[in-house]
């Protein structure tokens, strides 16, 4: 596997990330040692959880299951120093047992209205409570999950850069987070010599968000303009393959996934990326990987959550596509 350079640190990390979002709970202790077990044996060195995977699985979880998990098997191998880590905090809901449905179903409506906050205490012992779990002393990389603007940006930069100077984090990373946000960030890590976020995780994928999508966590044009001309930031990619609607035209059409992307350029661009998958030979899941892989300008790193060491091995021949440029462009330029 080749590797990717994280922002311009450089620090070097595998070209593509593995996501632990499910491991404990949809993915269990057996499935997920295998599917971690493979990763680092083709070459794999990025692996990312959060604090709050996945308090939505069952009632009354605070989180923290895939963190417990990913400790137990670096344990067991004594493989920290393989793993490039990755964990975030923010997102964790404060506790209510009105988070769950009487049928155990969570209520994300709430969970949003109430997650914990980027204030510096929250951070402080959020990453305690991550680092107990991982059972390490320091993570490589910590994420703000939810951009928290009811906390002002300096109180949440001045605790990270506490924590770096700890040296409980080497990196700090941000996810869901609007591209003037961005700005605001790099102006006062400038002004006060604090450490600049050097990962910007967000939604990526081939296709393209159609025009009355308004979120803060899927990449628009204005976003990509803003990482090119600031390469010192990596986007790393999550929900690349968007639950894998594109192997399927039945799952496009009912996945709740696929209603922010059904801009008026889809059809040309599913066209495109058939036509090049059937030349090269693999899917079109796993091409979208390869071209994800193969973007310059910014680069971007693809973040896969597989369930089953099934689908993570399906996954795989995306690491060996080697696209033309006549391929590129004609994927890149597809519905323009």
């Amino acid at each position: 596997m080749q590797t990717i350079e994280l922002g311009r640190t450089g620090q070097h990390v595998s070209r593509l990330a593995l996501g632990a979002m499910q491991m404990g709970n949809a993915t269990g202790e057996e499935d997920s040692f295998r599917i971690l077990d493979r990763y680092f044996e083709v070459g794999g060195s990025f692996v990312d959880t959060a604090n709050c995977y996945e308090w939505w699985a069952r009632r009354d979880s605070r989180g923290g299951e895939s963190e417990e998990l990913l400790g137990r098997w670096m344990r067991r191998g004594n493989r920290r120093d393989e793993v490039f880590l990755a964990t975030k905090a923010t997102a964790l809901p404060h506790y209510s047992p009105d988070l769950w449905a009487a049928d155990g179903t969570p209520d994300w409506e709430l969970a949003r209205r109430t997650f914990e906050g980027a204030g510096a205490e929250t951070l402080r012992n959020a990453l305690d409570g991550s680092l107990k779990r991982l059972g390490t002393d320091h993570v490589d990389l910590f994420y703000v999950h939810v951009d928290d603007r009811n906390t002002p940006l300096e109180e949440t930069l001045e605790a990270l850069a506490g924590l770096v100077r700890s040296g409980k984090v080497r990196h700090l990373g941000w996810s869901n987070v609007r591209t003037w946000r961005l700005e605001r960030i790099r102006g006062l890590c400038r002004a006060n010599g604090w450490p600049l976020p050097v990962a910007i995780q967000q939604q990526h994928s081939y296709l393209r968000a159609n025009p009355g999508a308004d979120s803060a966590s899927i990449v628009d044009g204005e976003q990509l303009d803003y990482l090119r001309e600031h390469d010192d930031q990596t986007l790393v990619a999550y929900s690349p393959i968007l639950k894998g609607i594109y192997d399927s035209a039945a799952k496009r059409a009912e996945h709740w996934v696929f209603s922010s992307y059904g801009g008026p350029d889809t059809d040309a661009r599913l066209a495109a990326l058939l036509e090049v998958a059937d030349e090269v030979g693999v899917t079109p899941n796993q091409l979208v990987l390869a071209w994800l892989m193969h973007q310059s300008a910014p680069r971007v790193l693809p973040l896969i959550g597989p369930r089953t060491p099934e689908q993570f091995e399906d996954m795989l021949p995306a690491l060996d596509v080697k696209l033309s440029d006549e391929q590129l462009s004609r994927l890149d330029t597809a519905g323009v």
